[in-house]
């Protein structure tokens, strides 16, 4: 939101102050609403600190959906697309929403078309939104448009959800793990150091690398930490190359257990969207490219981009998918099908559908595995620890009852 200084007049007496408000139209209309007719407003230039701090896109991705849902039963209730944004803009949950509608109802009044007006704001509206809409623009059926992007979108967060909610719990309890190997470590087995080097005899061998792993950790912390922050910061520099990245994406898809997930969740969402752009009558180039840059994995992507590549040749649209090891048969073989049958968005439809359950199954299975292996691989961490101290007690208390 942005603050205005005005200077305006009421029944009574000349007014100034200042208020806060979308855009310079929503301001003048508030100061009318309060019955004062403007002489003169200006922006007041927000410094650092007042300016809204974000990172990607500013909307909650629920939040997007919902605005999506709404605006498309707006449409079909026969409102028209200004009142529906003003209306959206009143009622969103998201602050940024609620300004950047604002914004867009203005540019709206001014005759601009909806997807024009939606292009200004590329980090809250992604191309495929756009290019839906102008496609549902071209051919009257915006509601339909925006109906379509809302289960598009729906479908890929509740995948990329599950898979959120596989990957989170063991890492969670890893992290719980190793803090509560670090604290015992560092905290409790330096107590027993003391009397174990009074012992006299020879310790065992797991008392001896706990003790060991002690003094390290307590001498040597610092390198713990540093090693955690090297390691952060090269997958942070790896994602943010070409190449790293590409390597990243490829390690996810082949790593045990793991990359099923993966792999499978990327498929859906790459078979999701074009099949959602295929179904808006978006050409087959233009949606190939649009794709490679919203599926999420490089090695995908690259794919994608050889598959387009060979449809400008004149080749087969499949060939580069059959000959790849991250794109299972059906795939191909399904596309292969809708080409010939002219169904092509449909098959893609399905086999989103079938991915989707296939993520959703794997989740499933992998969070009823993980659970009780991840308790066992806690107890035998802890359970080490506890034996390398008990053991030595325990021949210490035998020596005294010979004695």
């Amino acid at each position: 939101m942005a603050r205005f200084k005005y200077e305006g007049r009421d029944r009574k007496k000349i007014r100034s102050g200042i208020m806060v408000a979308g855009n310079r139209r929503e301001a003048i209309e508030k100061l009318r609403d309060e019955g004062v007719r403007v002489i003169d407003i200006r922006e007041i230039p927000a410094t650092a600190l007042q300016k809204d701090i974000t990172l990607g896109n500013p909307v909650k991705r629920d939040q997007f959906i919902m605005f999506l849902r709404q605006f498309s039963t707006l449409m079909r209730a026969g409102v028209t697309i200004v009142d529906s944004v003003k209306i959206l803009s009143q009622q969103s949950e998201s602050k940024a929403l609620r300004k950047t509608l604002v914004e867009i109802d203005e540019e709206l009044r001014k005759g601009n078309s909806l997807s024009n007006s939606l292009a200004k704001y590329p980090k809250i509206f992604e191309p495929l939104t756009i290019n839906l809409i102008k496609a549902g623009e071209l051919s009257g059926n915006i509601d339909e448009s925006l109906d379509r992007l809302a289960t598009h979108y729906d479908k890929a967060y509740q995948t990329r959800q599950k898979v959120i909610s596989a990957m989170s719990y063991p890492a969670v309890v890893g992290v719980i793990a190793i803090g509560v190997v670090i604290f015992l470590l560092a905290s409790i087995v330096p107590m027993f150091a003391d009397m174990f080097a009074g012992f006299g005899g020879e310790l065992p061998l797991v008392t001896q690398f706990v003790m060991a792993a002690s003094d390290f950790v307590k001498v040597y912390w610092y390198l713990l930490v540093l090693i955690a922050l090297i390691f952060a910061g090269v997958i942070w520099v790896m994602r943010r190359n070409e190449r790293g990245k590409f390597i990243l994406d490829t390690f996810l898809l082949r790593m045990p257990i793991f990359g099923k997930i993966f792999k499978k969740s990327a498929l859906a969402r790459l078979t999701r969207t074009l099949s959602s752009l295929f179904s808006s009558s978006v050409p087959i180039l233009q949606a190939m490219t649009m794709t490679e840059k919203v599926v999420g994995n490089a090695v995908m992507s690259k794919v994608i981009i050889a598959s387009r590549d060979s449809l400008e040749r004149g080749g087969s649209l499949t060939e580069p998918m059959k000959k790849h090891w991250a794109f299972p048969p059906l795939i191909p073989h399904m596309i292969s099908i809708g080409e010939q049958t002219g169904s092509l968005d449909h098959m893609l439809s399905k086999v989103a559908e079938f991915y989707e359950k296939e993520v959703e199954a794997e989740t499933d299975r992998l969070k009823a595995l993980i659970e009780p292996l991840m308790i066992v691989v806690l107890a035998a961490l802890v359970g080490t620890i506890i034996l390398a101290i008990m053991m030595p007690m325990f021949e210490m208390f035998q020596n005294v009852d010979k004695l």
